[in-house]
């Protein structure tokens, strides 16, 4: 089969906290909003370049405490702009792991964690 795409789903327990984490701290864009009513959980699609998450605030939709590897390009700019901002929960740093990539890991504040990702590869300072 092609065509195929695999899209997680993040557990989510505040509105809030989800938005200024996601979109305000990390830059992710909001491709959809669901609720089944006023004063219902939410459910939210979430894009950052070809990376799509769904984050939900719906029992169990998800596990909390579950991780994510999203591949992007230059995790160590990323990684200064997202501490330019001076978000009050995180201040990430990257590392150079033995395996061959370059990961910057950051949890959400309802205990899920990305891991940008960067294969050496593509890297001229890997190691330094």
């Amino acid at each position: 089969m092609s065509g195929q795409t695999i899209i997680p789903i993040f557990r989510s327990f505040d509105e809030a906290k989800a938005r200024e984490f996601y979109i305000d701290f990390l830059g992710f864009e909001v491709t959809f909003e669901h609720r089944f009513e006023p004063n219902t959980p939410l459910y939210l699609g979430l894009r950052f370049g070809d990376c799509e998450l769904h984050v939900s605030e719906h029992f169990g939709d998800a596990t909390p405490g579950s991780s994510v590897r999203i591949s992007i390009q230059d995790v160590a700019g990323y990684c200064a702009a997202l501490n330019a901002k001076k978000y009050r929960h995180a201040r990430p740093g990257y590392q150079d792991q033995p395996w061959g990539m370059r990961d910057m890991t950051i949890n959400d504040p309802f205990g899920n964690r990305l891991i940008f990702c960067e294969d050496a590869a593509d890297l001229s300072d890997f190691g330094a």
